[in-house]
């Protein structure tokens, strides 16, 4: 994992003290993130079916995106929102899919305090190297199977790990 550090001296009152800020990789990085979307727009394009694909990072920051001609313009939204929740809950979104479905109070909870990002459906999975949670990516414009099936293989292709 790649770290960037700084160091620099304060003064307080009289007195010099040195810290040292180490701050960790912030997760996927951009050249592994147009790789996953490449390689889930060829598996779209193999269905025929225009999607919409969102790359984050571990906190759920955007990294990367793209929508394939004649995808849905909304498709963009409900992706991020998928990567979104499998980055946050390190799981794929179709596992909190089953637990949404018996905590519907809850999962409106989760939605209004995410400003709608919480999207627990078919179509994202974490992005896990090694034990490592590195981020999360979401697919929209299939059913929610199709969408899993074109994430799959580009999860495979890059390394990360695909339950």
């Amino acid at each position: 994992m790649a770290r960037s550090r700084r160091e620099f001296t304060p003064e307080y009152k009289d007195e010099a003290v040195k810290l040292v800020v180490t701050r960790p990789s912030a997760g996927v990085t951009l050249d592994d993130a147009n790789q996953l979307i490449q390689h889930a727009c060829l598996a779209a394009a193999e269905l025929e079916i225009p999607m919409a694909f969102v790359v984050v990072d571990a906190a759920g920051h955007l990294v990367s995106s793209a929508r394939m001609d004649g995808g849905r313009w909304f498709g963009f939204d409900i992706a991020l929102g998928k990567a979104y929740t499998a980055a946050a809950f390190a799981e794929p979104t179709h596992i909190r899919a089953q637990k949404a479905s018996a905590l519907p109070q809850f999962t409106s909870a989760l939605t209004a305090m995410s400003s709608g990002k919480y999207i627990p459906q078919d179509g994202g999975f974490p992005l896990i190297r090694d034990g490592m949670l590195f981020g999360g990516i979401g697919a929209s414009g299939g059913i929610g199977e199709e969408d899993d099936a074109v994430l799959l293989p580009a999860l495979a292709a890059i390394g990360y790990d695909h339950q």
